[in-house]
């Protein structure tokens, strides 16, 4: 039975295969190394080769190699024999001169056929300069720095880079916070990081994953370096905004100084690890005031496109149809209004649907905004949809640039569901002005006309019942005309009645937000927010929200005596909830959201607005 065994695990051996991989042949380096410092170049191959055919190294010098080493694996799963082989060729180089640079391919043979490896790309830094602070202090010092000085600022800092420290108001800005050190070894970077709120900006931060080192010459000196932290900030004034400083804390490993030395002290632990602390320098941003704006601006800053489409211009009265509008282009494309569309009479518009795309990326917040307007036309005729504009400004050119979309012409038929009698209201928001088509006449009597009520009691001017009957009623409502002649005209004028319950109505709305607070519905709390807000300002102004903007609501509070403090709360207010409806903020900033957005409202209650 063992003898069987035997002969079928070495017939399952013979029949496995080799599971070796496609042959890979391919050259790496580091992407960036320092004039003068030597550095590796390899060449590795999976699988058994000879002739290696190496490039002229015609940028670089060559100081040894190739260096040849090889490793070899089997494993088995289920039987099945798997093995793995790599052959590696090592030569030392060493740049000459910096700039960019590029190492051709190589050749090798395996099995008899020739394989061509990978270009490399070696960026060659300037080597650094020489210090002579630095040469004083190590004359004067043991050769081992000490714990003060191997965590110095000069060999370790943060740097605050900014992509544009003179922008227009809502054009973007690229942050960045990068870690700086040479000679020092860091253990580990800490949590204990402290960002500033970045007064007058919204920000969008930027995912980095996982922390990256590489090579930077940074004031005649070569440096590793980090990127801790990015975000992008559209300013939301103008003049200059103070960045304040970031707070970060590293663990760095420094070398214990000691008087007398060993071979030993690198194999113990000769080292002590000490807090440093990081702090950022602060920066200064040059914000300009956009020019007047035109009609149709839309709040954009950046680079834009807008496309129209419908899905169709033939149907039928109360037949729906559908308008789409997509924005697509780079900049603050969180903050874009939606453009106005002027609907002709006799179509009732339904609350846009809008899909937001974006992505953000070192280059910016890009991507495309999609608005679906659903329209339902209740008369028969012809009807035309005009162009929609939109306006934004053009941060290349520093210019207004207006888009424009085509013109529809809509023929719509008499439908089955059709009324000729049917009342259509011009302006469903406030319904003030009403319109009828088609009944001119309305029930048109064309029977006999009976003149005489036989067997029935006649009314006679001057009896009882006369008087009962119509002039005591008509008195009695004469009078009640009168009486409340005050409160009916009042309660005609929507736009009055909208100004004296726009507080009332936008207590409602906070209080429903403030239930969504609670119940964590971050997307509905944003969008109720931003609704109390807008419809509170639109009602107390007597301007329809689609007429309204941060800018004109500034320009209209201004006229009406209210205080410039007041004003730019109001601005804040409003571009922190119509920023946060498509970028994550944490709980805390939700609830200073809602209490910020009760106090302005109350103040702008008691300043009688």
């Amino acid at each position: 039975m063992k003898k069987l065994l035997s002969i079928l695990f070495i017939c399952t051996l013979g029949l496995s295969t080799y599971a070796a991989d496609d042959v890979e042949f391919k050259a790496s380096a580091p992407a960036q190394v320092i004039m003068g410092r030597p550095f590796q170049l390899t060449y590795s191959v999976n699988q058994r080769a000879k002739d290696l055919r190496a490039p002229e190294f015609a940028d670089f010098d060559y100081i040894a190699g190739p260096y040849t080493s090889q490793s070899s694996s089997t494993t088995f799963v289920n039987g099945k024999r798997t093995s793995s082989f790599n052959l590696t060729y090592t030569y030392t180089l060493v740049a000459n001169k910096e700039g960019s640079f590029t190492i051709p391919a190589a050749t090798i043979k395996v099995d008899g056929e020739q394989y061509t490896s990978n270009g490399v790309r070696i960026k060659v830094l300037p080597a650094d300069q020489p210090d002579t602070r630095s040469n004083t202090q190590s004359q004067n010092s043991a050769s081992t720095p000490n714990n003060s000085s191997s965590s110095s600022s000069e060999n370790i800092f943060m740097r605050t880079l900014v992509s544009k420290t003179h922008v227009h108001e809502q054009e973007a800005i690229m942050l960045t916070y990068k870690l700086y050190f040479a000679g020092v070894d860091i253990a580990q970077l800490t949590n204990n990081t402290e960002l500033p709120e970045f007064k007058g900006f919204l920000k969008q931060e930027l995912e980095l994953g996982e922390i990256q080192t590489e090579l930077e010459h940074y004031n005649g000196r070569n440096y590793q370096t980090a990127v801790l932290y990015r975000t992008i900030l559209f300013p939301q004034r103008s003049g200059d905004i103070v960045i304040d400083p970031a707070q970060f804390e590293a663990l760095v490993r420094v070398q214990n100084r000691a008087q007398v030395r060993s071979i030993f002290d690198d194999f113990f632990n000769s080292y002590t690890t000490v807090t440093k602390q990081l702090k950022s320098p602060s920066v200064t941003i040059h914000v300009a005031a956009l020019p007047a704006k035109p009609a149709a601006f839309g709040g954009g800053v950046g680079q834009f496109s807008l496309s129209s489409k419908i899905s169709s211009t033939e149907t039928q009265a109360n037949e729906a149809i559908t308008l789409t509008l997509t924005l697509q282009g780079s900049g603050n494309m969180k903050l874009l209004k939606t453009p106005y569309v002027d609907w002709p009479e006799g179509f009732e518009v339904y609350d846009p649907k809008i899909s937001n795309n974006f992505k953000v990326t070192t280059s910016g917040v890009s991507g495309s905004k999609t608005i679906e307007y659903l329209a339902i036309p209740r008369a028969s005729g012809t009807y035309t949809i005009p162009p929609v504009q939109f306006a934004y400004y053009d941060t290349q050119s520093d210019t207004y640039k207006t888009l424009t979309t085509q013109e529809y012409t809509i023929n719509i038929t008499r439908g089955n569901n059709e009324e000729s009698n049917a009342t259509v209201v011009n302006n469903y928001v406030n319904k003030e002005t009403v319109q009828q088509f088609g009944n001119d006449i309305r029930y048109i009597y064309t029977g006999e006309l009976e003149t005489n009520t036989p067997n029935k009691e006649i009314i006679r001017f001057g009896s009882l019942l006369f008087w009962l009957c119509y002039i005591i009623p008509s008195f009695l409502a004469a009078l009640l005309f009168i009486i409340f002649r005050k409160q009916i005209k009042e309660n005609s004028d929507i736009t009055r009645v909208r100004y004296k319950k726009a507080n009332k109505v936008a207590q409602k709305r906070l209080k429903k937000a403030a239930t969504l607070l609670k119940e964590n519905k971050k997307d509905a709390f944003y969008e109720e927010i931003e609704r109390a807000a807008w419809t509170y300002l639109s009602d107390r102004l007597s301007i329809p929200t689609a007429q309204l903007n941060k800018d004109n609501i500034a320009q209209i509070l201004a006229s009406k005596g209210i205080s410039s403090e007041i004003i730019d709360e109001v601005r804040r207010v409003l571009s922190t909830a119509e920023f946060a409806r498509y970028a994550p903020i944490s709980d805390h900033t939700m609830q200073d959201l809602y209490t910020d957005t009760t106090q302005i409202i109350n103040q702008l209650e008691n300043a009688k607005l």
